[in-house]
């Protein structure tokens, strides 16, 4: 039976929801939980990098079961009930090694989750993909809302409120997951092509590079960003401001996404939105105290995360089709936000304390400008088509 799109559109959208609102608690509060269990600045920082160390291995060995067996929506069942049960383990102790192998069994199941959905959400959308973005905001939207409502909770309650809201959005993943149909089974003309052939071609070669490159421009920006404000006397409530201003403008690009790309086309879309990315680096490197060029720096945030994530799902989605949406989707999470996100803050690391706190974003900028290279020469419209073709 055929649901109505009006019905779809909110069951997807609210597992993207409680998704993003789980990272809203992740990405500012799970440090600081942590700390409250008596952990040091040192082993926050491996345990944490369980979280990323993960995304690199688990989307991809859970794409290929997906794909194999055709079952990218039981996948997300199954991954979202056993990242709620590996997470449970937390309330049953807090030594170091305990609580690094509940991050461990709980990001493995969680970072196998989203990239499968989005071989869902695309495949549920066809002939209308370009309303991938206005289904994806409610994950922005998501992440806001916890983001705001959780720190003065935290205040009120305490910090150790953090792993039982977590568990509750994880339920909510859960069961939205659950009312989500089964996507049509599909005819593919071209089953047998090989990852092995598709993963030969310049274009997706350069597209992956291209997002491992962004997104390690990046890691620098999720890792450093509040301690590096902080240097320069930012208050803890102005800073949180400036993430949700960061976060706020996905929203409103997620909105407009849907007549930008038939209208201005991938690369295009790409290419200004990487140029607007290296000002938006050079801007926070060079003018900390300025809060006016700053918020304008975090406005651009709409251009050097959303539109080019947005515009990299949808190329993903071209280039790895029929029964490699899963892999395609593994490889584009595990590659930008797994292997970019880690390299970016590991390599932020060693060049803030080696050349000062400024050059990690130059840094970020130079990671951008090889995007944008890579970009300008081999991701171009028709390279697409003629893949199609040629598959």
């Amino acid at each position: 039976m055929t649901i109505p799109y009006a019905s779809l559109y909110k069951r997807l959208s609210s597992f993207y929801f409680f998704y993003f609102a789980t990272l809203g608690v992740l990405i500012p509060y799970w440090g600081p939980y942590l700390e409250h269990l008596g952990f040091s600045i040192r082993e926050i920082g491996e345990l944490t990098a369980i979280l990323g160390a993960t995304k690199i291995v688990a989307p991809n060995i859970w794409g290929w079961w997906a794909d194999r067996r055709g079952e990218h929506l039981f996948v997300v069942r199954f991954a979202s009930i056993a990242s709620i049960i590996a997470f449970a383990g937390i309330f049953i102790g807090s030594g170091y090694w305990w609580v690094a192998l509940v991050i461990a069994v709980f990001s493995f199941f969680w970072n196998a989750s989203l990239p499968q959905f989005e071989a869902v959400t695309l495949n549920h959308l066809t002939g209308k993909i370009e309303h991938y973005s206005s289904i994806r905001l409610w994950g922005s939207v998501g992440f806001i809302v916890t983001v705001a409502l959780l720190g003065p909770l935290l205040e009120w309650w305490s910090i150790e409120l953090v792993p039982v809201v977590l568990i509750l959005l994880m339920v909510g993943i859960g069961v939205s997951s659950m009312l989500i149909p089964v996507v049509p089974e599909q005819k593919h003309t071209q089953s047998n092509i090989s990852l092995a052939k598709v993963m030969r071609n310049p274009l997706v070669m350069a597209l992956l590079l291209v997002a491992f490159l962004n997104q390690a421009a990046h890691g620098t920006y999720y890792t450093f960003y509040t301690l590096y404000m902080e240097s320069f006397d930012y208050s803890k409530g102005l800073i949180g401001l400036l993430w949700a201003v960061g976060v706020g403008v996905e929203v409103a690009v997620f909105i407009f996404m849907a007549k930008w790309i038939p209208r201005f086309g991938e690369r295009n879309l790409m290419l200004v939105s990487l140029a607007l990315a290296m000002v938006r680096w050079v801007v926070i490197a060079l003018y900390p105290e300025d809060l006016t060029l700053i918020f304008i720096a975090q406005s651009f945030h709409a251009a050097s995360f959303g539109v080019i994530h947005a515009v990299s799902i949808h190329l993903i989605h071209d280039l790895f089709r029929g029964k490699l949406q899963g892999r395609g989707q593994a490889l584009y999470s595990s590659v930008s936000f797994g292997a970019g996100g880690v390299v970016g803050s590991l390599l932020g690391g060693i060049i803030w304390v080696s050349s000062g706190s400024s050059a990690i974003f130059i840094f970020s900028a130079l990671l951008t400008l090889i995007a944008f290279i890579v970009t300008w020469i081999w991701i171009r419209p028709q390279q697409v088509d003629i893949f199609k073709l040629n598959s």
